[in-house]
């Protein structure tokens, strides 16, 4: 056991954190908390400066004591980060997850590795993690940003039902500088209209959720 992971387990309980922690499954999908076994799987993807260009607090290059510290701090603070994996196979593809900030509504996030790019696992990942906000969290509303020049993150954050509220500025911990995005809020009488009126594509990926670890 490394020294952020025994850091961890009296910080946290370890295996009973685990337990507690939400497993969210879609039609592809299964979101679950990470685990230090991961460290490889992680790295190996998230090492990508498209990726990093394209987040707020990814760094390139990234390490494996990087993804240690993500792990470690994950379900700890405001950061509840999911890996995002293949139902078929487990594989990893990628991240989301919510900040849940002491004033304000919970905001979500996302990065998929290059390769997974395209077949639709954010917007059906991002789906889940709004849904566990509306239905297990209570939350009011949900909020969203992306870069302006990512078009892409931009379309997840509309599939989602999100409407842009305006424009600001985000600091980029690769560039080291603030960057321009747009702002996008959903609230839950919209949530809730778009879940039960109509497009099947938001039904679709409704998850289900399992308190507990997989195994």
């Amino acid at each position: 056991m490394t020294a952020l992971e025994t850091e961890l387990e009296g910080r946290c309980g370890g295996e009973l954190l685990e337990s507690c922690m939400p497993v969210l499954e879609t039609e592809r999908l299964v979101l679950r908390v990470p685990r230090f076994e991961d460290v490889p799987s992680v790295v190996a993807i998230a090492n990508d400066r498209r990726i990093a260009e394209m987040t707020a607090n990814l760094p390139h290059p990234y390490a494996a004591k990087d993804a240690e510290n993500w792990i470690a701090n994950a379900w700890t603070s405001q950061d509840h980060p999911f890996l995002i994996t293949l139902k078929t196979n487990g594989a990893l593809v990628g991240a989301t997850g919510f900040v849940m900030p002491d004033f304000g509504d919970p905001e979500i996030g996302y990065w998929l590795g290059t390769a997974h790019w395209g077949r639709g696992y954010a917007t059906e990942a991002a789906r889940a993690v709004v849904d566990h906000l509306f239905t297990d969290r209570g939350a009011d509303a949900v909020a969203a940003r992306a870069r302006v020049v990512n078009p892409a993150s931009r379309r997840v954050i509309e599939k989602c039902g999100f409407q842009w509220v305006g424009a600001g500025l985000t600091r980029s911990r690769l560039l080291a500088s603030s960057v321009p995005v747009d702002k996008f809020r959903l609230d839950r009488t919209l949530w809730a209209s778009l879940k039960a009126w109509r497009d099947p594509i938001l039904r679709r990926s409704a998850p289900k959720v399992v308190i507990g670890s997989l195994v």
